[in-house]
Formats: C-alpha cells, structure tokens, sequence
C-alpha cells in the first residue's frame, strides 16, 4: 500500500476567533486531521494599490490529497476576507502513521 499524501494548507485571519472558528470547522467536518493556530503575527501586505501592516492569526491544517480541494473550497467559504491568503505545500516526509492517521482523520 502507497503511503498517503499530506498536505500543509495555510491560511491567515484578522482574529484569533475568526482563526479558532476555521479550524474547528474543519476539524469537525473531517477536512482536516488537525489544525495549529499562531498569533498573533505581524504582516506587511500590498492591498488596494498601497502597502498597509498589519496584526494576523495564522492557521495552518494538516490534510490529505484527496481532501485538499474541499478544505481549501470551505476556508474560502468561512473566510471573512473576499481574497484571503491560502497556500498549501505537500509534505515531503513524515512517518507512515502519521501519514495513516491524517488519511483516517479526513474524508473526500
């Protein structure tokens, strides 16, 4: 059996509730295994022509390849920002139980 895909799937809120509220829906809708929350943390951005600094929540979610798409989708649709950051990265290692145990967590 191949081992699953994971996948880091980021995003970042104005507050920490709007962070929180991203995360256990994710969580609970089993389009996450798990979810990690930072903040807050300091941004300098470009954002309707002129730069602008600013105070984030980072949220970061561990899912499978299959899931991917429908977290990403969901963030969107909980957001409070029309064009909020959203990156993902594959996971280049982890052990074959973690891997399991993210691929169990997460439903397509």
């Amino acid at each position: 059996m191949a081992t699953p895909s994971v996948w880091t799937v980021t995003t970042t809120t104005p507050t920490e509730d709007a962070a929180q509220s991203i995360a256990r829906a994710a969580v609970t809708e089993k389009l996450a295994a798990g979810a990690f929350i930072t903040g807050p943390i300091k941004s300098v951005f470009w954002h309707l022509g002129e730069s602008g600094e600013g105070q984030e929540w980072r949220v970061e979610l561990r899912t499978s390849d299959t899931t991917r798409d429908k977290l990403a989708a969901r963030i969107k649709e909980l957001h409070p920002w029309d064009n909020p950051e959203l990156t993902g990265q594959p996971i280049a290692w982890c052990p074959d139980e973690y891997a399991d145990w993210v691929d169990r967590s997460t439903v397509a």
